[in-house]
């Protein structure tokens, strides 16, 4: 029998596109939108031509199918028959082409790595590439081989031991109540944000980010632990503690049964997303069409996202799930504002524009207090480093690309001795659409340090401030470095025609390469 992939697992390898390297979008004719798509897949049509047999696919057979109107696609093992999706395809169909009669996983994995594919084409289904038949572990003899929680080094992969960083290993200990997961990064730049916990039943899996590689703990625990636990980060030594508490008092002879993947060190780029379901706490107006969002994650989930990282938000919409990525902020610019009760390590805030015509906005906004949101591990290429010794931050935001400048701006405030201005330019179309302008305004007010400008494309006839898009006017006065030769740094986000024009002024005005970093609205 083939193994069909469920319709709620999640998108695998799942990464927000950079706004430099992105695909572009095709103008769809009427009625081929992404709600007419779903509309087709539950119509009861026969969208593979099989009469709903699945098959498995020889590497010729699917040679064969390489034209627009017969065209088969292998993505991570399984073919689809992408042939009826062609016209609702927002890249085109000359990017479906590309892949045609062939195993596309790289190029979807290079430009839609965030879609949930196996929902969206699961009506689409041919079946599974016909492979040898795989020798399955006998995980009861590899779990004889471990010795105090740690695998044999015959398990590293080679090239990532000889060509990646250290390699981290893993030990554990425990008292008569206490389980202690002990990882050794041999990093320095490790910290909370550098480590991802999640515990279900007794499934327990750590993910440690180190430099561009996810080490991964993946163990079915030998016994129940209770929920709640802690995770402690000895930044000297890269060395990471994560404490779990016994239901019962009673010793363990071994930690647990290895899980798939489990003591690897795999590329980034080359690993799935994990979910886990959080809970809306709270939602507010922040402006005409845009909420504040509170979500609160599971008690037996550590996740801090990075500063300049995102995460993906997934629903189930007439029964496909679609998954949007969404860049977390703090629950206010100003530390008054902030609710005591509300500790960040538990809470997610997000600030999200809703599109009425939309087709996941309308949803997420649809919720109710007490729903439950499927939240990701965290992705981007933001490195904090960039901080190191800036003396000048310049932020260029158009609408809710005001988001990843949230934490930025209070990390900046805060926690960088050297930084001397910071300057901010948010563009809107009008004033009603300006995000937390009180807050800002505020902000500005306490900290000299800070600038905050104005930009409408729309404004009413009393407005006093600049107006127009983005140009070279406006940048080449607002981009002035405090010393001709400090360390600066642009930080650009907006939709993406307001990112790539924005880059390429910046170029125009001498900004290096190292000195521009573009986010994604």
């Amino acid at each position: 029998m083939l193994n069909v992939p469920s319709q709620s697992f999640p998108a695998p390898r799942s990464q927000q596109r950079v706004a430099s390297g992105g695909r572009s979008k095709v103008p769809l004719k009427q009625g081929r939108s992404l709600m007419d798509w779903i509309r087709l897949t539950k119509s009861g049509k026969d969208l593979t031509g099989l009469k709903g047999r699945l098959i498995e696919v020889t590497e010729e057979e699917l040679k064969k199918h390489n034209k627009k109107d017969d065209c088969w696609i292998c993505i991570r093992g399984f073919v689809y028959n992408v042939s009826p999706y062609m016209e609702y395809h927002p890249g085109g169909e000359d990017e479906l082409m590309r892949a045609a009669g062939s195993d596309g996983t790289e190029l979807f994995d290079q430009v839609h790595r965030w879609v949930n594919y196996e929902s969206m084409l699961k009506e689409c289904l041919v079946g599974r590439m016909a492979i040898k038949p795989a020798v399955l572990k006998d995980y009861r003899e590899e779990e004889k081989k471990v010795l105090n929680g740690m695998l044999p080094k015959s398990q590293v992969t080679d090239t990532l031991a000889k060509e990646g960083p250290s390699y981290p290993s893993y030990d554990w200990f425990q008292t008569n109540s206490l389980v202690t997961i002990a990882i050794y990064t041999k990093q320095k730049d490790i910290n909370l944000d550098s480590i991802i916990v999640d515990h279900q039943d007794d499934s327990f899996r750590a993910e440690t980010i180190i430099k561009d590689c996810l080490y991964l703990i993946h163990i079915g625990l030998s016994h129940e632990v209770q929920e709640d636990f802690s995770v402690r980060v000895v930044e000297s030594v890269g060395k990471i503690e994560i404490v779990l508490k016994k239901k019962e008092n009673t010793s363990w002879d071994f930690l647990g049964h290895p899980l798939e993947n489990h003591n690897s060190l795999i590329p980034r780029k080359d690993t799935g997303l994990y979910y886990r379901k959080c809970q809306l706490i709270s939602k507010e107006n922040v402006t005409h069409d845009t909420r504040l969002f509170c979500l609160m994650l599971p008690p037996s989930t550590h996740l801090q996202v990075p500063i300049g990282q995102h995460v993906y938000l997934k629903l189930p919409i007439t029964g496909t799930e679609i998954v949007k990525p969404y860049t977390p902020v703090s629950g206010s610019l100003l530390s008054e504002f902030k609710e005591p009760v509300l500790p960040n390590n538990k809470y997610i805030y997000f600030l999200i524009k809703i599109y009425h015509t939309g087709l996941f906005t309308p949803e997420l906004d649809r919720l109710q207090i007490g729903d439950f949101v499927s939240v990701s591990s965290p992705e981007g290429n933001f490195k904090i480093s960039k901080f190191q010794e800036l003396e000048d931050l310049f932020l260029l935001a158009a609408g809710t690309g005001f988001t990843p400048m949230v934490k930025i701006l209070n990390y900046a405030l805060t926690d960088i001795p050297s930084l001397r201005k910071v300057k901010l330019m948010f563009f809107n179309k009008t004033e009603d659409d300006i995000i937390w302008r009180s807050q800002l305004e505020k902000l500005a007010f306490k900290d000299k340090r800070l600038d905050v400008e104005f930009v409408l494309s729309a404004p009413i006839s009393e407005w006093n401030g600049k107006q127009g898009h983005i140009s070279p006017a406006l940048l080449s006065e607002f981009l002035k470095r405090n010393l001709d030769k400090s360390k600066v740094l642009v930080c650009i986000c907006g939709p993406v025609p307001f990112t790539e024009q924005g880059v390429r002024l910046l170029q125009d005005l001498n900004f290096s390469k190292n000195e521009i970093h573009s986010f994604t609205a």
